[in-house]
């Protein structure tokens, strides 16, 4: 039984090839850049909420981060999609793995670590020692905010990659105990199936939630870098 819970986690193959690379194209075909005279209503909603993500992303930093802009909100429809195709049924969600995650988290991460020891290599290694620290207590601080620092990319990863599993593991769940009690006790079989849809709806939620606290982490990191 548990095998058959985790092996939605794997990635699938046909004749041999993972369809991962799949998964992963999918989302990239969904922005439309051909020119048009007018924009729809989907559209025209689209460009407001990107509007709006960007303006409360960035306002925030300074002129030097407002380069990161394209890439923080490119990296979060993308993953957004991902989160979102994954509910639907007989697919795949890449964002459940670790390894994935963690190849978002640790570039982005190392990048805003690096951006910050080259514009002012001063301010970056004073966070690791707070203002006003006992001199006892200082070789213990740095040791600690060191390891802090380095367990923000595993932080990422593991946040997103555990709210998604836990999310699709509780679907299955309550969808097999739907399947099974409904010959058996047909009105706890609907009420079961009212509590599924409302997980269903709130793993949406979970889906842009988590994206959007994804990049507002990588904001905030970087942030403390400029």
């Amino acid at each position: 039984m548990m095998i058959s819970l985790f092996d939605q986690f794997a990635s699938p193959k046909f004749l041999g090839i993972s369809l991962i690379f799949i998964a992963l194209m999918v989302p990239l075909l969904f922005p439309n850049s051909f020119p048009r005279w007018t924009n729809n209503r989907l559209f025209t909603t689209q460009t407001w909420l990107i509007n709006r993500f960007v303006n409360q992303l960035m306002t925030p930093l300074n002129i030097g981060g407002h380069k990161w802009a394209l890439l923080l909100t490119s990296l979060m429809l993308y993953l957004i999609s991902m989160n979102l195709l994954g509910l639907l049924p007989y697919t795949f969600t890449p964002t459940t793995q670790l390894s994935m995650n963690m190849g978002f988290a640790v570039p982005l991460w190392l990048a805003t670590v690096i951006v910050g020891m080259l514009n002012q290599p001063t301010s970056s290694l004073g966070h690791l020692l707070p203002e006003g620290t006992p001199t006892l207590l200082i070789p213990v601080l740095v040791i600690i905010e060191t390891i802090s620092l380095f367990i923000r990319p595993l932080a990422l990863g593991v946040r997103l990659t555990a709210n998604l599993t836990a999310g699709h593991l509780l679907i299955q769940l309550i969808s097999t105990a739907v399947f099974v009690l409904l010959p058996l006790m047909p009105t706890v079989a609907l009420l079961t199936s009212t509590v599924l849809v409302m997980l269903t709806l709130l793993e949406v939620a979970v889906a842009m939630i988590q994206a959007y606290v994804f990049i507002l982490l990588l904001s905030l990191y970087l942030q403390e870098n400029i």
